[in-house]
């Protein structure tokens, strides 16, 4: 439970209370001209059509035999509100109006600290599809991974003692040529997944015309999941 605790830090240091991110000057989704034959695997989440059901969370635990308290997946709510004041939208001191989630997981950098700093090549970057994942015979349970993500975003498995990140399914489910069971189980659309090395695809071609962000852009790690922030109507 302690892991989960750590990670719903992460929204605090990367500060997204109010999902006030750095926008993608043209989100672009180009690569340079070595890496242009080979995928680049992003998932989008989509704020505005998230209703917080749970059901990736859920999907994600089963596919990947996750102990019990352990996620690679947490959903947090989100409030716009200032404390003490009326709802902008009904008028109301407490209203279900403003219901926003936020996806947090492993952000599945391009330069990945993890990577870097695991000192037995456990945590790594698969050859074929340039996902950040795990090699559980090769960790030493050493942490340092954890402590170098600066997202917050990985875990301790209590069943293997081995540490542990979103991998968009690789093993599970990318492997047999499906989706990341999240994005199965999720009826409003709010997770799109895809390479965004290909043209064709749809999340490419969905990023080409959807502002989107990512969280600390500064840092350089350049992180492959995108956020598409929701759109506040006029009152």
């Amino acid at each position: 439970m302690s892991e989960n605790i750590e990670r719903r830090r992460f929204l605090k240091s990367a500060g997204m209370c109010s999902l006030i991110l750095t926008p993608l000057a043209g989100c672009s989704v180009k690569e340079d001209a070595d890496s242009a034959h080979k995928p680049h695997y992003v998932m989008v989440f989509d704020q505005n059509k998230c209703v917080g059901c749970g059901d990736c969370k859920t999907a994600c635990n089963q596919a990947n035999n996750l102990p019990a308290g352990v996620s690679r997946v947490i959903l947090e709510q989100q409030s716009g509100r200032v404390e003490g004041q009326a709802c902008p939208h009904c008028g109301k001191m407490v209203c279900d109006c403003e219901r926003k989630f936020v996806r947090v997981s492993c952000q599945q950098c391009k330069n990945a600290p993890c990577v870097t700093v695991c000192p037995t090549g456990a945590a790594h970057r698969d050859a074929k599809t340039g996902i950040v994942t795990m090699d559980a015979s090769k960790c030493a349970g050493c942490k340092y991974c954890i402590g170098a993500c600066p997202y917050n975003a990985r875990l301790i498995n209590n069943n293997t003692d081995v540490a542990d990140n979103c991998d968009f399914c690789l093993h599970s489910k990318l492997s047999k040529g499906e989706l990341p069971a999240c994005v199965q189980s999720c009826k409003y659309d709010a997770l799109i997944f895809g390479d965004a090395n290909d043209p064709q695809s749809y999340v490419s071609k969905l990023l080409a015309v959807k502002d989107s962000v990512r969280i600390k852009p500064q840092f350089g790690t350049e992180p492959s999941l995108r956020y598409i922030p929701i759109v506040k109507l006029g009152v």
